[in-house]
C-alpha cells in the first residue's frame, strides 16, 4: 500500500473510500521499521494492541474529529496502565488513569501509538539531555532534535504520526517544530487540563501540541481544549473554529537594535523574508524594544522558577542525586538554596518587567518573531551543553511568564536547506487569531511536511462570520473629529461612508448649550441634500448609544443620495418652530466654520 499522508484530511478522505484504521497502524509501525531509530519512543505499545484499538472504531464516524488519527505522547504525560518516567529510570510508576487531555484525544477517536523521549523532567530545548540516549532531528541528524518534547517532535517529522503532544514551559513545544520542518502550538496556559503531567513548573507548564500542518494541531487543541475542574490552574477559553484571519492588523517584530541571530545572517534572511511578504499580504510592521521581554525571559531559570522545578523532584534529589541527569541536576538543584524571600522578590521583578514592556505592546495584535535564532550541531553541545540551550530560549522563555498563546508554524526553507520557522505570538485567549494567520504562512512558498515527501494542501478556511451590525446615518457633533464621535468609536463603530442625503430634508441648528442640528424631512426633491457620514456599529452596542440621544433628536430611516435608506438621526417637526434654518450651508462642519 502507497504510503497515505498522515493529514487529518487525508486520512479521513482515505477512510471514506474504503482504508480502515488497521491499515493506517500497520503505515505507522511500517514507518517506524523504516526510521530506524530506537530513540524516539520511550515506551512503544504492542502494535496488536493498537491493532485492537483501530479495530474498535467501527464504522467511519465523521462526528469525532479525530477519528483514527494516530498519536503520540511526551513521557511525562500518563496513559493508563503504561509507565511514565519523565526521562529517568528512578522515577518511574505506572499511571493508573489517562491524562485528561489523553482521554480527550481518544473519546474524539484518536489512536495513542506510544510515549516518547524528552530531556529529563522536561529542563532542555535541545533534545538531549536523556539518559535513553537522544533521537535524531528528522531533517538533519547532525542537528540537535530540540527539546524538551524532542521525541515528540521527531516522531511527527517524520510522519509516524499525524501529531503528537508535548509540554512547554520555556519553548518546548516551539523549538523542536522549529527544527523538524513542523507546527507547534503552545496553548493559553489553563486551556488544557495539566492532570496526569508531571510538571516542570506548574505555575507556568501547558501541554502542547506538534502535527505537520496548522489546522492539524488546531484540531487536536480543540478535541482536548475540555475545561478540567479538578486541575487548579485550569482556565476557561472559548475554542472556536478556525476562520480566515483579519485582513487587516499590525503585527510587532523585534527592532534591529534588538533582535538576535547570533551571528547567523542566513535564519535573518530567511525572517526578514517572511517579514517582507506579511507586508505584502496588507499587514501592519511595527518594530517593537525586545529589550524588556528579554529581561522577562532571564527570570525563568533564576528565582521563584528554578525553586518551583526543585520542588517536583526535591525527594529524589536528596535521597538518588545521581539518578538525574548531570546537566539537569545542575540546573534544577540551584532551587534548594534559594528562600521564600528569594521567590517573592522574582515574582515581584517578573511584574515590574512586564509593565515596563506593556506601552511597547499596546496596540499590536500579536508579534511575529524567529521560534529559533539559529541552529546547534549535537557536537555543539557535547562541546557545551548550557549556551546552546539558552540561545534556543530567546523567542520562548518570555511567553509563558507573560501570559501569551502561540504557535511556531514554517516558512519556506532558508537559502542553505534547513528548515524556516516563526513563531506568532498574542494574549492568553486568542489561540484561534495566531493560528488562522499561520495558515497563511504555512502556504507560502512550496513546502513539504516534515521530512516526509508529502505536500502541503492550503487550508481553505471559512470568512470570519461578521457580528451583526447596524448602519447609522449621521450628521452633527457624531461626525469623525467632533466632540460626539467617541460615542461612536467606543462601541467598535466605523466608518463607512461619507455621502449626502437625498434632496428631502430641512437642516436645522437646534437651541441649547450644546450645538446640535436637525434633520427634518420635507417633501421628496422639495429639501436639500445634507451631508452625512455612514457608520457601522455592532448591533449589541446599538441599545446603549440610543440611550444618549436626547429629544428632539432620534434614529429614524434615512434616504442617501442615490436611493439608500439606512438609519439615522432625524429630527422632530415642531423642533422646527424655535431652530435656526441652515440648509444653504449643506452640511454641519460648514456651519460650524461660519459661526466659529
Amino acid at each position: 500500500m502507497t504510503d497515505i499522508p498522515l493529514t487529518i484530511s487525508s486520512l479521513h478522505q482515505a477512510y471514506q473510500s474504503g482504508t480502515s484504521p488497521a491499515q493506517i497502524v500497520e503505515q505507522v509501525f511500517a514507518k517506524i521499521e523504516t526510521v530506524g531509530d530506537p530513540n524516539i519512543f520511550l515506551y512503544l505499545f504492542d502494535k496488536s494492541e493498537v491493532l485492537a484499538a483501530a479495530n474498535a472504531l467501527g464504522d467511519f464516524d465523521p462526528s469525532k474529529p479525530l477519528w483514527g488519527v494516530p498519536f503520540a505522547i511526551k513521557d511525562n504525560i500518563d496513559a493508563a496502565g503504561k509507565p511514565t518516567t519523565a526521562a529517568c529510570p528512578a522515577y518511574e510508576y505506572t499511571a493508573e488513569a489517562d491524562a485528561f487531555v489523553v482521554d480527550q484525544l481518544l473519546q474524539a477517536g484518536a489512536l495513542l501509538i506510544g510515549k516518547t523521549n524528552l530531556d529529563q523532567f522536561a529542563t532542555g530545548l535541545v533534545g538531549v539531555r536523556t539518559p535513553y540516549g537522544a533521537p535524531l532531528n528528522s531533517i538533519d541528524p547532525q542537528i540537535v532534535p530540540g527539546g524538551s518534547s524532542g521525541g515528540s517532535g521527531v516522531a511527527v517529522g517524520h510522519g509516524i504520526v499525524s501529531f503528537s503532544l508535548g509540554t512547554d514551559t520555556a519553548g518546548s513545544g516551539r523549538v523542536p517544530a522549529a527544527l523538524n520542518n513542523i507546527v507547534g502550538l503552545k496553548p493559553s496556559l489553563g486551556s488544557l487540563s495539566a492532570t496526569g503531567l508531571v510538571p516542570a513548573c506548574r505555575s507556568l507548564d501547558t501541554i502542547s501540541v506538534f502535527a505537520l500542518t496548522v489546522e492539524d494541531a488546531y484540531a487536536a487543541f480543540q478535541a482536548a481544549a475540555a475545561y478540567d475542574p479538578a486541575d487548579s490552574y485550569a482556565r476557561k477559553f472559548d475554542v472556536p473554529d478556525l476562520t480566515s484571519p483579519a485582513a487587516k492588523m499590525t503585527i510587532g517584530i523585534p527592532s534591529p537594535q534588538t533582535i538576535q541571530f547570533f551571528g547567523d545572517t542566513v535564519q535573518q534572511a530567511a525572517f526578514d523574508d517572511t517579514v517582507q511578504t506579511l507586508k505584502s499580504m496588507g499587514y501592519t510592521i511595527e518594530e517593537v524594544d525586545f529589550s524588556p521581554l528579554y529581561a522577562v525571559a532571564e527570570m525563568l531559570y533564576y528565582g521563584a522558577w528554578v525553586a518551583e522545578r526543585y520542588v517536583v523532584i526535591e525527594d529524589l534529589l536528596k535521597t538518588n542525586p545521581d539518578a538525574v541527569f548531570p546537566v539537569t541536576r545542575q540546573i534544577i538543584s540551584a532551587g534548594e538554596s534559594l528562600s521564600a524571600g528569594d521567590a517573592f522578590k522574582g515574582i515581584y521583578r517578573l511584574k515590574e518587567l512586564i509593565r515596563q514592556a506593556e506601552p511597547a505592546l499596546s496596540g499590536l495584535d500579536m508579534l511575529c518573531v524567529p521560534t529559533i535564532p539559529t541552529f546547534y550541531s549535537v557536537a555543539d553541545l557535547e562541546a557545551d551543553p548550557v549556551t546552546p540551550n539558552s540561545n534556543f530560549g530567546t523567542y520562548t522563555n518570555f511567553v509563558n511568564l507573560m501570559d501569551m498563546c502561540g504557535i511556531a508554524v514554517p516558512t519556506p526553507a532558508r537559502s542553505d536547506g534547513r528548515p524556516g520557522s516563526v513563531t506568532l505570538l498574542a494574549p492568553a485567549g486568542q489561540d484561534a487569531t495566531v493560528a488562522a494567520l499561520a495558515t497563511r504562512i504555512e502556504a507560502m512558498g512550496q513546502r513539504r511536511l516534515g521530512a516526509t515527501d508529502w505536500s502541503l494542501t492550503p487550508a481553505d478556511l471559512p470568512a470570519a462570520q461578521t457580528p451583526d451590525m447596524i448602519r447609522i446615518a449621521v450628521c452633527g457633533a457624531h461626525m469623525a473629529g467632533l466632540p460626539l464621535n467617541t460615542q461612536l468609536t467606543e462601541r467598535g463603530a466605523v466608518l463607512k461612508q461619507a455621502t449626502t442625503t437625498a434632496p428631502d430634508y430641512q437642516f436645522y441648528a437646534l437651541p441649547g448649550d450644546i450645538p446640535r442640528p436637525g434633520l427634518i424631512r420635507v417633501a421628496a426633491g422639495t429639501g436639500h441634500e445634507i451631508a452625512v457620514e455612514v457608520w457601522q456599529m455592532p448591533l449589541a452596542e446599538f441599545g446603549s448609544f440610543m440611550r444618549l440621544i436626547p429629544a428632539p433628536l432620534g434614529i429614524g430611516s434615512v434616504t442617501l443620495a442615490g436611493g439608500d435608506i439606512v438609519n439615522g438621526f432625524i429630527c422632530e417637526g415642531a423642533a422646527a418652530e424655535t431652530a435656526t434654518d441652515i440648509s444653504g450651508f449643506g452640511s454641519w462642519r460648514a456651519y460650524l466654520a461660519s459661526n466659529p
